[in-house]
C-alpha cells in the first residue's frame, strides 16, 4: 500500500485551516494530519508529527510566515508550500520566501476565499506532490548583488536572442543565472509560470540584484540587448520581427499545456522568428511545458542546454526536453551561465574571422 503524503496546515484563519484540510484529504495520495493556528503551536505539531510537506501562511501574528520558514529551512528543512495573499505585499513576501528555499505557492483570494481555494483545489493537490519530493533548497541569507563583473561580450550578433524556461524552484535558478551575466550580454525572454499580480514584482527585485535590465514585458516594446522580459502573470509571452528588429509580443490566449504563460508560446516563436541565432535554456519545473517547441527550435538551428537532475528543485520540464532530443547540453545550474558566455563569445570570434576572410584581411 502507497504511503500518503502527510501534510501540515498552518494559517491563523480557522476558515482556511478548515477549507485546506478538506481539500487535502480529499486527495486519496495525502492526509492532513493537523493544523496550526500559528508559527508556536506548529513548532510543536512538526516535532510531533513529523509532517512530509507543510502549507505555510505567509502572514500570521506572533511570528510571521518568513520568520518562521527562515528558522525551520535553517533547523529542520521540510518541504514548504506558502500560502499568499494576491496583494502587492503578499506577493513581496512569498517571493522572499522562495528565496529562503519554499518549494513554491499558491495565491488565495483576498475575497470569497472558501470558493477560491475550491477552485484551486487540483493545483493544491499537485504542488503538494511536487513538494514532497522536491530537492530542497538550503539558502538563508537574503540574495545578493552581484559580484565581480566577467568580461564584456562585444562583437555578438545584434540578432542573438535567449530564451528561458522555467517552472517549480525557477524563479531562484533564474536569478542565478541572470547575476552571472554582464550588462551587454544578448536580450533575454524568460518565461516562468507565475500568476498575475506576481511576476512585476519578481522582475522588480532581479532587476535590483543584476547588472543587466530586468521588466515584466510589455506588448509591442523593442527587445534591446543587456535586457531580459518576463513574461507578465496569467499572460504569453512571445518574440516577432519588426523590420531589423524584435518586438515582444504579449497576448492573452488560451492557456497552453494548462499553462498561462507557456513555455511552449515562447519556445515557439523563437523557432519560428529567431532560428539559428537562438539559445535556449530549460531550467527546473514540473510537467513538459516547452519540451516540444524546444526541440523545433533545435531543429531551427538554436542551441540548447538544460539544467542537470542534481541542481535542479524538479526535474520534470529538463527531462521532458532531454527525451525529446532538443538538448545539445545538460549542465549543473551554476555551469549554465559560464556556458551560455563561451558559446556567444565563440559566435562573436567565428563573425570576426568571417568578415576578415570577407575583406581578405591576411591571417584571417
Amino acid at each position: 500500500m502507497t504511503t500518503k503524503i502527510r501534510v501540515l496546515v498552518v494559517d491563523d484563519s480557522a476558515l482556511v485551516r478548515s477549507l485546506l484540510a478538506a481539500i487535502i484529504d480529499r486527495h486519496d495520495d495525502m492526509v492532513c494530519v493537523g493544523a496550526a493556528a500559528d508559527a508556536l503551536i506548529a513548532r510543536q505539531m512538526i516535532r510531533e508529527l513529523n509532517p512530509d510537506v507543510i502549507t505555510l501562511d505567509v502572514e500570521m501574528p506572533h511570528m510571521d510566515g518568513i520568520e518562521f520558514l527562515s528558522r525551520l529551512m535553517r533547523l529542520r528543512p521540510t518541504p514548504v508550500l506558502m500560502v499568499s495573499t494576491l496583494t502587492q505585499h503578499g506577493a513581496e513576501l512569498t517571493l522572499r520566501a522562495l528565496e529562503l528555499g519554499a518549494v513554491d505557492f499558491v495565491a488565495k483570494p483576498q475575497i470569497g476565499v472558501g470558493d477560491g481555494l475550491a477552485r484551486l483545489a487540483d493545483e493544491i493537490g499537485a504542488k503538494i506532490r511536487v513538494a514532497a519530493h522536491a530537492r530542497l533548497q538550503r539558502r538563508g541569507a537574503p540574495a545578493q548583488t552581484t559580484g565581480p563583473a566577467p568580461a564584456a561580450l562585444g562583437g555578438v550578433s545584434r540578432e542573438t536572442v535567449i530564451f528561458i524556461g522555467a517552472s517549480t524552484g525557477g524563479t531562484e535558478a533564474t536569478r542565478q543565472l541572470l547575476q552571472q551575466l554582464p550588462a551587454d550580454v544578448p536580450a533575454l525572454m524568460i518565461t516562468q509560470h507565475m500568476p498575475g499580480g506576481f511576476t512585476r514584482g519578481y522582475a522588480s527585485r532581479l532587476d535590483s540584484l543584476c547588472r543587466i535590465a530586468v521588466k515584466e514585458a510589455s506588448d509591442g516594446e523593442h527587445v534591446l540587448r543587456g535586457h531580459a522580459y518576463i513574461a507578465p502573470g496569467g499572460r504569453h509571452l512571445g518574440i516577432e520581427r519588426l523590420g531589423t528588429t524584435y518586438v515582444a509580443r504579449v497576448s492573452d490566449s488560451e492557456p497552453v499545456n494548462r499553462h498561462k504563460p507557456s513555455v511552449e508560446v515562447l519556445f515557439e516563436s523563437a523557432a519560428r522568428v529567431v532560428g539559428p541565432h537562438a539559445l535556449g535554456v530549460m531550467l527546473t519545473g514540473m510537467g513538459a511545458d516547452g519540451a516540444a517547441a524546444m526541440r523545433r527550435m533545435r531543429d531551427a538551428g538554436s542551441w540548447n542546454v538544460a539544467q542537470d537532475e542534481a541542481s535542479c528543485v524538479v526535474f520534470g520540464m529538463p527531462r521532458e526536453a532531454i527525451a525529446a532530443g532538443a538538448v545539445h547540453e545538460v549542465l549543473p545550474l551554476p555551469a549554465i551561465a559560464p556556458r551560455l558566455l563561451s558559446r556567444l563569445r565563440g559566435s562573436a570570434v567565428t563573425a570576426f574571422g568571417q568578415q576578415a576572410r570577407s575583406r581578405g584581411f591576411a591571417g584571417a
